[in-house]
C-alpha cells in the first residue's frame, strides 16, 4: 500500500511546515461525510499515532492511519493552480463515483 505526491505538492507542504514552524508532516485521511459518503482530510501532524503508516516522499512525511489507507491506497496527491484558484488534488484510482459538487466520493 502506498501514497505518492507530485513535486508541486511536496513543495507546497514543505512551505506550509516551514511557515508553521513545527510539525512532523501532513496527515492524509478520510472522513464520512457529504452526499457520496467519503471526503478527504488534510491536517498537520505534530505527533505520530501508533497505527500510523508513514510515507517519506521528497523529504516530506505523509502520514495515513490504517483505516484511511484502505480507501486511498495508490492515491497521488498533487497541488494545482488554475487562475486564481489553487489547492490540493487527489488522484485516487479507487474512486468509483463523486458527488456533483466534488466534495465527496465513493469507492
Amino acid at each position: 500500500m502506498a501514497i505518492t505526491m507530485t513535486q508541486a505538492a511536496a513543495d507546497r507542504v514543505k512551505s506550509f511546515l516551514v511557515n508553521r514552524g513545527k510539525g512532523v508532516g501532513l496527515r492524509v485521511g478520510i472522513k464520512t461525510t457529504g452526499c457520496s459518503g467519503l471526503a478527504y482530510v488534510l491536517e498537520f501532524v505534530d505527533e505520530l499515532n501508533e497505527d500510523d503508516e508513514v510515507f517519506d516522499i521528497m523529504d516530506v512525511k505523509i502520514v495515513v492511519d490504517q483505516k484511511s489507507l484502505v480507501y486511498i491506497d495508490g492515491t497521488e496527491l498533487d497541488f494545482v493552480k488554475q487562475g486564481l484558484n489553487e489547492g490540493f488534488e487527489f488522484n485516487n484510482p479507487n474512486v468509483k463515483d463523486e458527488c456533483g459538487c466534488g466534495e465527496s466520493f465513493t469507492v
